[in-house]
């Protein structure tokens, strides 16, 4: 599939990749270490030096962080069998965590998987837009957390000026706007959202949320996207800061 891919280093401003599901049989994520492999190798072509695997925690993924652990180590392992070495370094792992009516972790769980800095990459559901828990980010960041939310772009009842997105704003929340958005691949009402984050200056990360090979065609596909080149040279992300 790489064979004829012309290495093009887009996403080398980033280093880092803070969002994807390569972990593999956990989630919609990669099925099998291979997978995986073929995926961060994919990944290197673009850019991309470091990665943090953050599978999902949530009613239909109802994942336990001490299991993910221990298949992040048996991952870790198959990657060094593998032999590949254009590969990004997979630095840690991590976790999505969604916050819904059916899978609310209640504040204080000590075994929350998170990014560096104690940061915690949380999502809503794509489709009640009757239950955004602010009260529950509330309570996580006065324990310390830092909160980032995944692909605002993506909620169909949030917008760059929802009433929620200035609260979350104003709590501290960080936002992570999906680089696949910018190419279309969610639809043009999350690639026009996801243009319009950034440029409002309210998307402090990019991340890949790649889970398969069809998510890593369309990651290349957009590294020959130029409004994604244009966003990439004109505009500062913190994703590298997470490996600091």
């Amino acid at each position: 599939m790489f064979g004829l891919f012309k290495k093009k280093d887009t996403f080398a401003p980033l280093i880092v990749d803070m969002h994807c599901h390569l972990l593999p049989n956990v989630d919609d994520g990669s099925s099998s270490p291979e997978e995986t492999v073929r995926s961060l190798k994919a990944m290197y072509t673009v850019g991309y030096r470091k990665v943090f695997l953050t599978p999902h925690f949530q009613a239909r993924y109802p994942n336990i962080e001490d299991d993910i652990k221990k298949r992040f180590e048996v991952l870790k392992k198959a990657i060094a069998k593998s032999g590949e070495k254009n590969l990004p370094e997979v630095v840690d792992i991590a976790g999505e965590y969604r916050f819904d009516p059916l899978f609310a972790r209640m504040p204080g769980v000590d075994k929350v998987l998170t990014l560096p800095g104690k940061t915690l990459l949380c999502e809503f559901s794509l489709h009640n837009n009757g239950y955004m828990p602010i009260d529950i980010f509330s309570d996580y960041i006065k324990m310390g957390y830092k909160l980032i939310l995944a692909h605002p772009e993506r909620y169909p009842y949030l917008n760059a000026h929802s009433t929620e997105v200035k609260k979350m704003r104003e709590m501290g929340v960080a936002f992570q706007v999906n680089i696949l958005s910018l190419n279309g691949f969610y639809g043009e009402s999350a690639k026009r959202k996801g243009f319009e984050y950034i440029e409002k200056g309210l998307s402090e990360y990019l991340g890949t949320d790649t889970h398969n090979m069809r998510y890593i065609a369309a990651l290349l596909e957009t590294a020959e996207n130029k409004e994604v080149q244009r966003v990439l040279k004109n505009y500062n992300f913190k994703n590298a800061e997470l490996i600091k």
